[in-house]
């Protein structure tokens, strides 16, 4: 089941959140996730967020800023289990356009949002991590 964020989640959405983001950006330090923990967790509820439950238990979350997607995160023993895009799906049906960004590296990322019909329209340096990211964009 797909609902919206309630204040009550933000602790299992910040597990996710480091767990998920060490594990597949395993090209960047930890720390650099753990140093802006604290600064997701007090920002994160200014999003629009989507959270997909199983079992009342969040397996996972997608996070928009307008139309820009700021991540999906899916519980790994979760994952390639259809959850990232019915929840992509879920804010497609709300927007007509949607873009977002992804490290080079990340291929799985990179190739889960190519098989959901986003293209590749730049290539940048984020200046924070010094990682190549594509912007990448979707449109209804």
């Amino acid at each position: 089941m797909i609902r919206k964020f309630e204040k009550t989640d933000i602790n299992d959405l910040m597990q996710i959140w480091k767990n998920e983001n060490i594990m597949a950006h395993q090209f960047i330090s930890k720390e650099y996730w753990e140093d802006n923990y604290i600064y997701v967790k007090e920002n994160l509820p200014n999003a629009e967020i989507y959270v997909y439950v199983i079992n009342e238990k969040i397996i996972g979350f997608i996070g928009l800023s307008n139309n820009y997607i700021e991540g999906i995160f899916i519980d790994s023993c979760n994952q390639c289990k259809g959850i990232g895009t019915s929840l992509l799906n879920k804010v497609k049906e709300i927007k007509n356009n949607l873009s977002l960004k992804v490290y080079k590296k990340n291929i799985n990322a990179i190739s889960f949002y190519k098989k959901n019909d986003f293209i590749i329209t730049s290539e940048n340096i984020d200046k924070n991590t010094n990682e190549i990211e594509y912007t990448m964009i979707w449109n209804k």
